[in-house]
């Protein structure tokens, strides 16, 4: 690495730029300021529960380093604290939320880098930056990739930010996805639950002949398909795995007037219909949402 420093540094910024761009910067440690959101209903900022959910707080994130933002997925460990994202132009985001009391308050310890392909290379070299999904499998993480519809697995608990991506096999209906409307949300089914190691993969707006959303069912002991009823003009835009076993999907619906309108998980209309899978019903079980 000291050679390659060396050799680039006679080079013009554009062309350290294109090398940077096409090779991925290495990690870097970064500084993200956070303010917190003390209230989900600005209208009513008493209000903490939400059907069967309670609000316990949120925090808007802003960084000086130009490749924040954008964030798009995240998975928090057991603690509740660490936390692994992505965002849409193909970077890692990795750190730590600080707590007071119950209420998220900051984030430590932020670590960005590009992720990286098989090649090494940066995915957003090869034109696959619109990175959108993450599921993980017990250090094994699986990204979805929107804007060519494809998943790419990475050893994440062996190589950590420097892992490689690798493409998996996927169905061919998901290569029908609309590309700017294709795979939003990804959740692994722990192995030792039913359909145990299935990887779970929701379109944001891929609709079927009956106007809702599909999904997928990868590996495990049934793949295949299943549609999940749309709402309104709700779309898919993550999805999570409560400790019950029960799927919680986030819909949203965004038009300039109203702005963006999250759905209601209490809807009589909610329900994950399976083809050759699984079938999920009924509302969502107790819970706290960040």
């Amino acid at each position: 690495m000291t050679a390659l420093f060396l050799g680039v540094s006679a080079l013009s910024t554009t062309e350290v730029a294109a090398i940077s761009s096409l090779l991925g910067t290495p990690p870097i440690t970064i500084e993200v300021r956070a303010e917190p959101i003390t209230a989900f209903d600005p209208h009513d900022p008493s209000r903490q529960r939400f059907g069967q959910l309670e609000f316990r707080g949120g925090l808007t994130l802003t960084s000086s380093y130009r490749e924040f933002g954008g964030l798009s997925a995240i998975r928090l460990a057991p603690d509740g604290a660490q936390f692994i994202s992505l965002s849409d132009h193909g970077r890692w985001f990795k750190g730590r939320v600080t707590y007071e009391g119950a209420r998220p308050i900051g984030i430590a310890d932020a670590v960005m880098a590009p992720i990286l392909g098989p090649d090494g290379q940066a995915l957003a070299a090869h034109g696959w930056h619109d990175t959108e999904s993450i599921a993980d499998d017990g250090g094994t993480l699986y990204v979805g990739i929107e804007g060519v519809n494809q998943i790419v697995r990475f050893d994440y608990g062996k190589d950590g930010l420097l892992a490689r991506g690798h493409p998996i096999p996927v169905p061919p209906g998901i290569r029908t996805l609309p590309l700017n409307k294709g795979l939003e949300a990804l959740v692994f089914l722990p192995r030792n639950r039913p359909m145990g190691g299935t990887l779970i993969a929701i379109s944001e707006r891929g609709l079927d002949n009956a106007g809702n959303l599909r999904a997928f069912l990868i590996g495990g002991p049934a793949p295949g398909m299943f549609a999940i009823k749309r709402i309104e003009k709700f779309d898919i835009t993550d999805a999570a795995l409560l400790p019950g076993g029960d799927l919680l999907i986030l819909e949203r619906s965004f038009s300039w007037p109203r702005g963006t309108v999250g759905a209601d998980p209490a809807h009589p209309d909610r329900r994950h219909q399976a083809g050759r899978g699984p079938r999920w019903s009924g509302p969502v079980r107790g819970g706290s949402a960040l």
